[in-house]
């Protein structure tokens, strides 16, 4: 089954992306993905990604119930190695409901136990943001449970402390033998487990220990084999070293793997991967998320979707309002959660959004930008942790990073891109998949179908913003954000601080860390 859209209803095309040798281009100016006819590329190697790979199949996972399904099922596939780098884990998790157990365990710390119990050869290797984990503590989470679990030397757990005073590691990545990989925004942690149908008061989405409900949660993460797992592989390993000194070697080859029930979205496509990171000790700044959505809203030609826990990267936010200035420029939804996660957070992301959407308002006469917030059935708020972004149909980005200053300059990030080229004919195929995800996307927040999103937006003329407007209703819906009235500390001191969503690294920095959310 796939997760995301329908795609046995689309023609496979198993030549999507034009690639040499092993599908691979180091870091480089050169190497871009090929251009049609006055059409510069917009993933670039050396500035807007590091690396350019091809992965033999993609799924766009959404919403964690089947990426935690399909985790459970690839960890069982693991014969040498398994690499976790994530911001916070929690042992105490089931991956599938009890009643899908079978031989294999499906709370995470006993399916690692069983995993190295039958298999002598499996290394499993945990890295985690060290000031994560001591947050956890308070949760009564993994740190008072690792006893429980690790057994012997096949389980090593490190915490991640290789970033500056204030900063976070916020990647998440899965590698499993080099040959299948997960990335995006989903961490493998308590309060994140929701289906696509987003209940209002689902009895499955509750905590391990305490058993109390949490509410609804939309998320995304991409799963990539091929020469993608690899690239991934070898990211993972770098970040092991530079947090730990220690130096993991990579795994024999072995034969592609892929969960059973998962389904491929795409097929023989090249991927980028772009990365956030500080400088740190040797290690100079890596920016190339931050040049990527500059580089992604200077390029859209009719609409940019945006889902994104955050808005509240003043850079994004003046790159969008040059753009609605144009008298035919794009449009931009973004669909954000109704409020951030915890009081502080609020003030400050909440004021941060508020100020820079008075700015937007200021330029955008012809109101070509929207901002949603969507709800369950009955009117609960869905917190939107997805961190994904589709220009046009000729670009999708899936990844860790929000819009906020700490994801494109502070902490450790990663995002998977996939890129069409408009005027070439052998990407046409791609660029009818890549906006069959927008529309698919979308759908699930209307409680409707992709194909009547996709009609939708031909009825109006192209437009995102026409279209979710006549397919708006009562029920599971997308509702236009108003921002509350926030002081103007709120909105200036609060949302403006850079002491709260630092830019760069400070030489001082007077919090651990004000924002616990991934």
């Amino acid at each position: 089954m796939a997760y995301v859209g329908d795609f046995d209803k689309l023609p496979h095309d198993r030549s999507l992306q034009q690639h040499d040798g092993d599908g691979s281009v180091e870091m480089s100016g050169e190497g871009a993905l090929s251009s049609g006819p006055g059409q510069s590329p917009i993933l670039r190697p050396g500035d807007t990604c590091g690396r350019i790979a091809t992965a033999d199949r993609i799924s766009v996972i959404v919403d964690a119930a089947p990426y935690f399904a399909a985790l459970h099922d690839a960890l069982q596939k693991a014969q040498h190695s398994i690499i976790l780098i994530g911001w916070e884990f929690d042992t105490r998790i089931s991956l599938v409901p009890k009643q899908q157990e079978r031989m294999a365990p499906s709370q995470l710390g006993k399916l690692f136990k069983w995993l190295v119990k039958h298999n002598p050869d499996l290394q499993i290797h945990l890295l985690e943001w060290d000031l994560g984990m001591i947050q956890a503590l308070g949760r009564g989470t993994t740190p008072l449970r690792i006893a429980d679990w690790i057994a012997g030397p096949q389980i090593t757990l490190k915490l991640d402390h290789a970033h500056p005073p204030g900063g976070a590691h916020h990647q998440k990545i899965i590698v499993i033998d080099d040959v299948l990989a997960f990335c995006g925004g989903i961490d493998t942690t308590t309060d994140r487990w929701d289906t696509r149908a987003h209940q209002d008061d689902n009895p499955l989405r509750q905590r391990p220990t305490t058993k109390r409900r949490y509410g609804p949660w939309h998320d995304a993460t991409m799963a990539v084999d091929g020469d993608a797992a690899r690239a991934l592989g070898d990211l993972a390993r770098d970040r092991w070293k530079r947090a730990t000194g220690d130096e993991l070697v990579p795994p024999p080859r072995v034969s592609p793997i892929w969960p059973k029930d998962l389904g491929v979205s795409l097929e023989k496509v090249e991927v980028a991967l772009s990365c956030t990171a500080p400088a740190y000790g040797d290690q100079a700044a890596v920016l190339e998320i931050e040049a990527l959505y500059l580089g992604i809203i200077a390029a859209a030609r009719r609409n940019v979707y945006i889902e994104s826990q955050y808005f509240a990267s003043p850079k994004v936010a003046e790159a969008i309002s040059a753009r609605l200035c144009e008298p035919d420029g794009p449009e931009f939804v973004v669909v954000n959660p109704e409020t951030a996660d915890g009081w502080l957070e609020e003030k400050t992301m909440g004021g941060a959004r508020a100020r820079l959407l008075d700015l937007i308002r200021k330029t955008d006469h012809p109101e070509r930008f929207k901002m949603y917030t969507p709800v369950a059935t009955h009117g609960t708020p869905i917190y939107v942790h997805a961190k994904i972004v589709v220009m046009d149909d000729r670009l999708l980005r899936v990844g860790s990073s929000n819009l906020n200053n700490r994801s494109l300059g502070m902490d450790t990030e990663c995002d998977i891109s996939i890129e069409a080229q408009e005027h070439a004919p052998e990407h046409s195929s791609l660029r009818q998949r890549i906006g069959w995800i927008r529309n698919d996307l979308i759908a699930e927040h209307l409680d409707v179908t992709a194909e009547e999103v996709r009609r939708a937006v031909d009825t109006a003329d192209g437009s995102l913003i026409g279209a979710i407007e006549k397919l708006r209703g009562d029920g599971r819906t997308l509702v236009p954000f108003t921002p509350p009235d926030l002081s103007t500390f709120e909105k200036q001191v609060l949302g403006g601080n850079a002491l709260l969503d630092p830019e760069r690294p400070a030489r001082r920095w007077p919090f651990f860390r004000l924002f616990s959310k991934s």
